[in-house]
């Protein structure tokens, strides 16, 4: 289901194609994006976090890697090869059709010989082969086909040379003095070198095949067309074996939930199991806005939700490296802050790109993120609830466990009476955010179960207890005359995110206070039936300007209306949902309700956790 502008359009005004129509590769260890009209506008190499070597996602001149017909530039048909993370893109032209596919290569497991140097997790059967490979087919008449690859490391500022490698034009090098990335294209096509940018120009007449593989590290690119078309192959089954492990309701919207499986699965940072919570940086909330963050890091919030999302679909293995990840930096560190990298590292200092002017204009350019440093008293509970989930399925807790339990819970009760920057990372004034508070209660709640299990009765009668205190504070000062829960302390502004309150069990489903809150929220919080985190106006975030609605909150508020017994109205805000997404089943981070565009970056691990826990409840609630 599909809304908006046809797959490929877009606006007269601007150059930059909607953000939801952009096609999302991954290997697990590189992300890339890529437009309708055939070029990659978003690489970084040889992480997710990278340096872009592709940047025209956020300035025209950052480099971009294109493959088309000569005279077309909007397809007239792109999709997933079924069950795979292999994007196909289909141009009818004047003389015939021409058909490209885009993959990010993955093949058996390759540290045979040596152990790698990144790899945190258990080795699996496959890797990450470190090649981009772009085929390329006429299927019928004749098409000329044009290769443009001009990569710009360091978001656009270091400009690269080609040379040729080995003998003849079908293969070279690009070097730059300013980055440490070296870029490899072989081709069966000849390759010809302007400057820094690599071109290939051939017709192809029907059933003729060319393909081309841009590589990295110690990478051995396919030399041929069947070489090519067999690592394709393997990937696409690679990625086929991978989804049917998972379980998945014999339902019409069952795509949705195997396309966010697929797109988690490629947010996940193999080496360490930690899930980003999106490939780009800086793609705005606000169209022409300020609020551009980089969100190509991990956080620790995301684990509840991410083990929510995996082991409902069956996906265990995915579930155990992340709650690894987590545990590896909990004990590295000797405590937790909101968000990591994706290798573990605590030091994510903010800067601004001034010479890229942004998406559509949206500036500024951040990489790197302010946040990681920011008071948010939401973690403890996140972590503390993904852990007791972790032993509810699998009846096994790590060694690490006990001392972690202890820090945490006892960072909860130091801080749950002070004020805090929220779940939405505010960068006004700190609050005593109701949410904040219900997830310190989360934190003492879960490790009183925890310590039950344990054994350590002790411990669990005095958490109960604090965790009593925590609620009936909650009760008292975070809610409103009506018996609706508000954003904080002392206001009776509404928030997005108490509606964690059911879903945590904060207070059962039938609870009038909760049913009060999850019918204002549904009433008043939204626009066109699509949930805001807040009103702006009435909340001092650090910034200025309007916003989007946020999609996870929708989707949270469908898991809501369920819990309290609102099946049809959830159904209903669910379907709407769905028909939202991108051409692709792809969801950035906010939906402008007026217009249906996606903003924000993209695709977003968030949404599409809450449209997996979003459409499982529906399911659920319609089948008992």
């Amino acid at each position: 289901m599909t809304s908006g502008p046809p797959t490929g359009a877009k606006s007269t005004s601007s150059p930059f194609p909607p953000i939801a129509d952009y096609g999302f590769l991954s290997d697990g260890e590189v992300t890339a994006l890529v437009a309708p009209g055939g070029s990659v506008e978003w690489m970084g190499v040889p992480r997710m976090d990278s340096p872009s070597v592709f940047g025209a996602i956020l300035g025209r001149h950052a480099g971009e890697f294109r493959v088309a017909p000569a005279e077309r530039r909007v397809p007239d048909s792109r999709r997933y090869l079924p069950g795979t993370m292999i994007l196909e893109t289909s141009w009818g032209t004047a003389t015939g059709w021409l058909i490209v596919r885009d993959v990010l290569l993955m093949g058996p497991w390759r540290h045979r010989d040596h152990r790698s140097d990144t790899h945190q997790r258990p080795p699996t059967d496959y890797d990450a082969e470190n090649i981009l490979l772009r085929t390329i087919r006429c299927a019928s008449g004749e098409v000329q086909v044009v290769m443009d690859c001009e990569p710009i490391p360091e978001y656009g500022l270091a400009h690269v040379r080609w040379e040729y490698a080995g003998e003849g034009y079908t293969q070279g090098v690009a070097r730059s003095p300013g980055s440490d990335v070296e870029l490899t294209l072989t081709s069966d096509m000849n390759l010809g070198f302007e400057g820094g940018r690599a071109t290939a120009r051939t017709l192809l007449k029907e059933g003729e095949q060319r393909f081309v593989a841009l590589s990295w590290g110690d990478a051995d690119p396919p030399r041929t067309f069947d070489d090519a078309y067999r690592r394709l192959t393997w990937t696409a089954h690679h990625w086929q074996h991978w989804l049917a492990r998972g379980t998945f309701p014999d339902h019409p919207w069952r795509s949705f939930l195997q396309r966010s499986a697929l797109t988690l699965k490629g947010l996940t940072y193999a080496p360490t199991g930690a899930i980003i919570a999106a490939s780009t940086t800086s793609l705005p909330e606000t169209p022409q806005g300020t609020r551009n963050y980089d969100y190509r890091y991990t956080w620790v919030r995301d684990s509840t939700f991410a083990l929510w999302g995996l082991y409902t679909l069956g996906f265990d293995w995915e579930a155990i490296d992340f709650f690894a990840f987590v545990m590896d930096v909990s004990e590295r560190y000797g405590g937790l802050q909101i968000m990591y990298g994706i290798g573990g590292e605590n030091e994510l200092e903010e800067r601004v790109l001034d010479h890229l002017p942004g998406y559509d204009g949206a500036r500024p350019v951040r990489v790197g993120n302010a946040a990681h440093d920011q008071r948010q008293h939401d973690v403890w509970g996140a972590v503390l609830d993904s852990v007791y989930l972790h032993n509810k399925v699998h009846q096994h807790l790590d060694e690490r466990v006990w001392p972690l339990l202890q820090n945490l819970t006892a960072a909860a009760l130091a801080h749950w009476r002070e004020p805090d920057a929220g779940i939405w990372e505010v960068r006004g004034q700190l609050q005593h955010f109701t949410s904040s508070k219900i997830m310190c209660w989360v934190a003492l709640d879960r490790g009183a179960r925890l310590a039950r299990m344990l054994g350590e009765t002790a411990k669990a009668v005095e958490w109960e207890r604090e965790a009593e205190q925590i609620r009936q504070d909650v009760l008292e000062h975070g809610v409103d005359e009506r018996g609706v829960l508000t954003q904080a302390y002392g206001t009776d502004a509404l928030d997005a995110s108490v509606l964690l309150a059911p879903l945590v069990r904060f207070l059962p489903p039938d609870d009038p206070r909760i049913k009060a809150t999850v019918l204002a929220i549904a009433d008043e919080l939204t626009v066109d039936d699509l949930v805001l985190r807040y009103r702006v106006e009435e909340t001092d975030d650090g910034f200025t300007g309007e916003e989007g609605t946020f999609t996870i909150c929708s989707f949270w508020l469908v898991s809501a209306l369920v819990e309290i017994g609102e099946v049809a109205r959830g159904r209903q805000l669910c379907e709407k949902l769905l028909s939202l997404a991108g051409p692709l089943q792809l969801y950035a981070e906010e939906i402008d309700p007026h217009t249906g565009k996606h903003l924000g970056n993209f695709p977003q691990a968030f949404t599409h956790l809450a449209l997996i826990n979003a459409v499982m409840h529906v399911i659920r609630a319609e089948a008992a």
